[in-house]
């Protein structure tokens, strides 16, 4: 691996799926030329010159890099652990409060490793990846993450997400359904201050912002109801003053909808909106239970929602209104989440399960999203989430050459019929044969070109007995926690907010606990 700019690439006799421009979603053969890293030229025949690498595409589809807007690295080593628990019960386990040590700065290196072959391997060129690593903000410990992403060639922004409220204080009901042992153990828990976390913003900033032209940080307070009013300011502000992604959490569950009124007297949305924090640099992953009143000031503010369809199906979170957010102005992104609550990095997946879950909602076909609504978001609306729409998400002469040409002849297109169907309803990256960002050449033949894949596999597998057996006794000790976390959520569910955002006809509870 080196630092120099790739070689010129011809791309001969491909069909472009560009997404630029209101012709974008039509087909054209044509070639394509990647120099210095950008897209030089685009479309017609293109003559190439000594030295040029061609890249024969005929038979090949070729299109933009795919952007997951929202995930957690730290997950990366939980996927197919758990099932049948809402968040409230579920972030007890994936993110145990009782743990005798952090994982080793090596499992930390690997696992966000991991996340990026399978994201490249499946043609995801950007992530977005909200690092969470308690107790604290260890800069060298973070900078594992973002050396494992640019080792692997992916274009990776990177937060360490902050709580700095007690977590009794963070969800209705809590206090007063846990047992007072309990309370006086979580209480226990060590919190970071806003001088010292806005400290830490700056040093990681000034530590990888802009390594390699495709490495970003991005500001992360947890979610508006887990962080004070002086910290939600200053991280936006600071993101603001440095033109970076301010990423939070708002609206993924019933509970957090209750909280809210319980706490402020008005909906997360209203609150942020009081406090100046909706904005364009402002990222929203989830946005299941926001109301018409929220999205109308999300939409005025110019927000961006990284929609997660398939954790927020796993953890039963409910099915956010999409359409609705569309028409109000919302730029809607999507994320995976974390592989806990996804069990797969693939973007291919959640565009097929965003574009089939929005007909349930409702019985028109009008307002059901159309697969070019869904492949936007997954390309120009995670661009443009990230704060990279004059980077990437679309193939334009100027952009960076963050692109995936897949192959035409495999089940997923055959026969071919309309590409942008076949790869939204059909294809999950079993076709893609390679990967390119920033011009380098990070998956070819459908192998990674940057990483011994036996190499890691290998390690991993040596590694996790031991970390998943420390992993099952974390979640022994917070297992204590788990009723009154159960409960919370209970009486979450019961409260009329005059909104519904669960789908079917299941009463709320049919066995009472």
């Amino acid at each position: 691996m080196t630092d120099t700019l790739p070689s010129p690439i011809l791309l001969r006799g491909g069909s472009l799926l560009t997404l630029d421009g209101p012709a974008g979603f039509i087909i054209q053969t044509g070639d394509l030329l990647v120099e210095d890293g950008r897209i030089a030229a685009i479309g017609g025949t293109i003559l190439p010159r000594p030295g040029d690498r061609v890249v024969e595409a005929a038979g090949h589809l070729i299109i933009p890099g795919l952007v997951n807007a929202h995930t957690h690295s730290s997950e990366t080593f939980l996927r197919g652990r758990f099932e049948r628990m809402p968040l409230e019960v579920w972030s007890l386990y994936a993110y145990p409060f009782l743990v005798d040590a952090p994982v080793s700065p090596r499992l930390l290196y690997l696992r966000s490793l991991l996340l990026a072959m399978e994201s490249l391997k499946s043609g995801v060129t950007a992530l977005s990846d909200d690092f969470f690593d308690p107790p604290g903000h260890d800069l060298e410990r973070m900078l594992a993450a973002v050396q494992a992403y640019d080792d692997a060639g992916i274009r990776a922004t990177i937060s360490n997400a902050v709580i700095n409220i007690p977590t009794l204080d963070t969800l209705p009901y809590a206090r007063a359904v846990m047992p007072t042992d309990l309370r006086t153990t979580l209480d226990a828990a060590a919190l970071t201050n806003t001088s010292t976390y806005l400290d830490f913003c700056a040093a990681a900033h000034a530590a990888f912002h802009g390594r390699k032209g495709r490495l970003r940080f991005m500001v992360a307070p947890s979610a508006p109801q887990r962080c004070p009013p002086d910290l939600l300011v200053a991280c936006h502000d600071f993101a603001v003053r440095h033109d970076l992604q301010f990423h939070t959490h708002v609206l993924e569950t019933k509970v957090q909808a209750v909280t809210g009124p319980e706490f402020h007297g008005k909906s997360l949305i209203a609150y942020m909106a009081d406090l100046g924090i909706l904005s364009s640099q402002t990222t929203i992953a989830h946005a299941v239970w926001v109301s018409d009143d929220d999205m109308a000031l999300m939409g005025e503010a110019g927000v961006s929602v990284a929609h997660n369809a398939i954790s927020n199906l796993r953890l039963g979170s409910g099915v956010a209104p999409i359409r609705r957010m569309l028409e109000a102005g919302i730029n809607v992104a999507l994320g995976t989440d974390g592989l806990s609550s996804n069990d797969s990095a693939r973007v291919f997946d959640l565009m097929r399960v965003t574009a089939l879950m929005q007909g349930v909602p409702g019985p028109d076909p009008a307002d059901w999203l159309t697969a070019a609504e869904v492949l936007a978001m997954a390309t120009q609306g995670g661009a443009r989430a990230g704060r990279l729409g004059e980077v990437t998400g679309s193939l334009a002469v100027g952009k960076a050459a963050d692109l995936v040409i897949l192959d035409l002849d495999t089940y997923s297109f055959m026969p071919l019929n309309d590409p942008v169907k076949h790869l939204v309803f059909a294809e999950n990256g079993n076709s893609v044969r390679l990967v390119m960002v920033a011009g380098d050449v990070v998956v070819e033949d459908g192998r990674l070109t940057r990483v011994d894949e036996r190499t890691i596999f290998d390690e991993i597998a040596e590694l996790m007995p031991a970390h998943l057996a420390e992993q099952a006794m974390n979640e022994q000790r917070g297992r204590v926690f788990e009723a009154s976390f159960a409960e919370v959520h209970r009486r979450a569910s019961q409260v009329d907010l005059g909104l519904n955002r669960y789908a079917g006809d299941l009463p709320a509870w049919r066995k009472q606990p």
